[in-house]
């Protein structure tokens, strides 16, 4: 039966299904979309974020929140915190999910690849440049931004006389992913999601990947306390201006 807890398990394993598989399809050995290239992945995450909305819609959850950040960011703007307790594990497990999904996907290619850096970026993120005070920044503001634009794009005050047509907000919240990724993703690889980030990396660190190396736990606070500060600023500064 259709549940809240349903819908952003679903939708939050749609999402990583095919965000992180235009990863993998650009960066693993002997895939026909090898060397696709920035552009390719950040529209495929973009796509991802679209589908994956549709999905948590239409199996229980109305908010379709698919990322603890976005959760955080409504109870701190509502003061309603009981969402937080169902969706943010059913996030993190349907990023896991999605994950494992991905890497039975792309099976015999694991294998193929020699890097286990290319390996471990098609489950989470790494810095271009590690340096931590950097990283931080980075993903605060990425996130800040989506967020607050999230809410924009949602605010009454955007069409006539009732807010954008119904179905119209996935596609203008995908176009914002995308954005955030071209325009903020190259520092980082702009996680903006913990549930994005971490499921996907305990499943890297569980699954018998191929010739896989660490999961790079001494950076992974960053992608998932980063964002979740990101979201409770912009949360703050959506009270500020009354959007």
């Amino acid at each position: 039966m259709p549940s809240p807890f349903l819908g952003e398990l679903l939708g939050t394993t749609v999402l990583i299904i095919l965000g992180d598989g235009v990863v993998a399809g650009a960066l693993l050995a002997r895939s026909k979309g090898e060397n696709a290239g920035w552009i390719a992945i950040t529209a495929g995450w973009a796509f991802a974020v679209i589908a994956g909305i549709f999905t948590a819609t239409a199996t229980g959850s109305a908010d379709a929140h698919l990322n603890p950040a976005v959760t955080l960011a409504a109870a701190i703007g509502t003061g309603d915190w009981h969402k937080v307790w169902i969706y943010i594990p059913a996030q993190m497990l349907g990023a896991f999910l999605g994950a494992a999904i991905v890497w039975l996907h792309y099976l015999p290619h694991w294998a193929a690849t020699e890097s286990q850096a290319l390996k471990l970026a098609c489950f989470c993120t790494g810095p271009a440049i590690r340096d931590a005070r950097g990283n931080w920044i980075s993903e605060i503001i990425a996130t800040f931004v989506l967020i607050f634009v999230i809410n924009a794009i949602i605010s009454k005050a955007v069409g006539t006389p009732n807010a954008i047509p119904a179905g119209v907000a996935p596609y203008l919240i995908g176009m914002l992913v995308w954005g955030v990724g071209l325009s903020l993703g190259g520092t980082t690889g702009y996680a903006i999601n913990p549930a994005r980030d971490l499921g996907p990396r305990l499943a890297h660190a569980v699954l018998p990947i191929a010739g896989k190396g660490a999961s790079d736990w001494g950076y992974a606070i960053i992608p998932v306390v980063g964002p979740l500060v990101g979201a409770a600023l912009a949360a703050l500064a959506v009270r500020m201006v009354g959007m």
